[in-house]
């Protein structure tokens, strides 16, 4: 978010002409951190236990749910006891079912974040997590390509809200910088759910006809009940707002309140008006942002749903290709974690995207110009590029929300910009075919690093970008002596 800076506060800020003073100013004032009284540490330790691993627990069942489908599609295979088979689906109608998923995903983000203000979080988070949980049971009983493209939309439709309503959630609970980790914590339990899923399959591998059934219609079914169960708990669990936290002593709900007072959203605020939305929808420079996590919405979404097939083309059959889903997503939690971390910390969130594209850049590139029959190289440039690629998301989400004029739109800003992901994702489902899986699927890593290069440069630009708007607003504050409006973060 933009800075205030008074000339009273900073008389050395409007005094300041040459350039270098500028930036260091610029750099200063953003980078000064707001002091926390042993109270506020005290409060937000409190918070995170009850807010933070709830939140991530939600998304990582969001997430297996969502994901699952790309090993149901190799489970069992070699027997064709796979989704595909068993629905006589083919290739072409697999990618179908991906793709109605996400045109729904992008529909229904935007006005999902309006309910979830209108019928408080914890009650249109246990819908939407209920929701998704009987839909993903029901894949276990799809028998058709009909079927289960159908459940597919309907799964799009009640997972679209689940991101953006988490992180326009947190504004009602933490400042401006304390969010981008909280995210990132967040956002870093999908590489979990990429590993747990994978060791699932695994396991629920060995099911298969057990009952009568498929192993990967007990996929669905097993991973589809704890959502259901779950989200009870949510229900009476997750809290709204500070104001109304009966967890919180009174003198701790006070200090809640105060202390977003400013840099936060609230219970009571009135809805998004049209002025505001006219003023975000209106806002060009946001749209960088956009564009930029357009590219990065591509490999994000074809390593969700292809990574079990990816590894299947490196030599591993059947069980063991799930399995070795596992590494590159635990490798990648980790990673994710640090970089948001160190993003936060040096306040450089778009260079610490940028680094991590060009890395996972690199690694589809080496793995595309590899021969097909490098397994083991090509198993490492998977682990990186998985790492490189979902590390570059909480940064950016970080630096967007920061940037947001107001925290009235940040809603709006946070599902536009989820919603012009969708884009990217829907790219992301057709750039792995099944007749590319022989040669290593080539197609797939060259769209990727290309748009992994995308990000780079586009985060590289905007920095500079941001730079130069804060030296013009420097500069025009010490040339006139008037209070600086805003200086933007990068």
């Amino acid at each position: 978010m933009a800075t205030v800076v008074d000339e009273k506060a900073s008389p050395e800020l409007a005094a300041t002409s040459d350039n270098d003073g500028l930036e260091e100013n610029a750099a200063r004032v953003i980078e000064a951190p707001v002091a926390k009284t042993a109270a506020d540490k005290a409060l937000i330790f409190k918070q995170d236990l009850r807010i933070v691993p709830l939140s991530a627990g939600i998304y990582l069942l969001c997430y297996l749910d969502r994901s699952n489908i790309g090993n149901a599609k190799t489970l069992n295979s070699n027997v064709h006891h796979d989704l595909l088979s068993d629905t006589g689906m083919t290739s072409y109608q697999f990618t179908i079912a991906l793709m109605v998923f996400l045109v729904a995903y992008a529909v229904f983000e935007v006005p999902s974040n309006y309910f979830l203000k209108k019928f408080s979080p914890s009650k249109w988070i246990a819908f939407l997590m209920f929701s998704w949980g009987v839909m993903t049971i029901g894949l276990g009983g799809a028998q058709s390509y009909a079927s289960v493209t159908a459940v597919r939309f309907l799964l799009g439709v009640f997972e679209a809200g689940l991101f953006p309503g988490l992180v326009y959630y947190l504004t009602f609970w933490y400042r401006t910088e304390e969010r981008s980790m909280r995210v990132a914590i967040i956002l870093a339990s999908a590489t979990l759910a990429g590993a747990f899923g994978g060791a699932l399959a695994y396991g629920i591998g060995h099911m298969d006809q057990a009952g009568g059934l498929s192993a990967w219609r007990w996929l669905f079914i097993i991973e589809g009940i704890p959502s259901v169960l779950s989200s009870v708990a949510v229900f009476f669990y997750l809290p709204d707002y500070p104001e109304t936290a009966t967890w919180l002593t009174v003198e701790e709900r006070a200090l809640a309140v105060e202390r977003l007072r400013v840099e936060g959203s609230h219970s009571h605020s009135e809805s998004l008006t049209w002025a505001q939305a006219k003023s975000t929808l209106t806002d060009w420079r946001l749209y960088a942002h956009f564009a930029i996590y357009f590219g990065i919405s591509v490999p994000f979404s074809s390593l969700s749903l292809f990574t079990p097939s990816i590894t299947a083309g490196l030599g591993y059959a059947n069980l063991e290709a799930q399995l070795m889903t596992v590494s590159p997503y635990a490798v990648a939690y980790v990673v994710t974690i640090f970089v948001s971390w160190s993003a936060d910390h040096y306040n450089g969130r778009g260079m610490h995207t940028a680094a991590a594209a060009l890395v996972s850049a690199c690694a589809f590139m080496a793995s595309a110009l590899l021969p097909p029959t490098s397994y083991q190289q090509r198993y490492g440039c998977l682990i990186v590029a998985c790492s490189g690629a979902f590390a570059c998301i909480p940064p950016l989400l970080g630096w967007l929300s920061s940037n947001v004029e107001s925290t009235a739109a940040t809603g709006l800003a946070i599902a536009l910009n989820i919603s012009f992901g969708a884009p990217g994702q829907i790219t992301g489902v057709w750039i792995y075919t099944a007749d590319e899986a022989k040669k290593g699927y080539p197609t797939g890593h060259w769209v990727n690093a290309g748009m992994l290069f995308f990000v780079a440069a586009g985060s590289v630009a905007l920095v500079f970008y941001y730079r130069m708007l804060n030296h013009r607003i420097l500069k025009r504050g010490a040339i006139s002596g008037q209070a600086i409006e805003k200086l933007y973060r990068y």
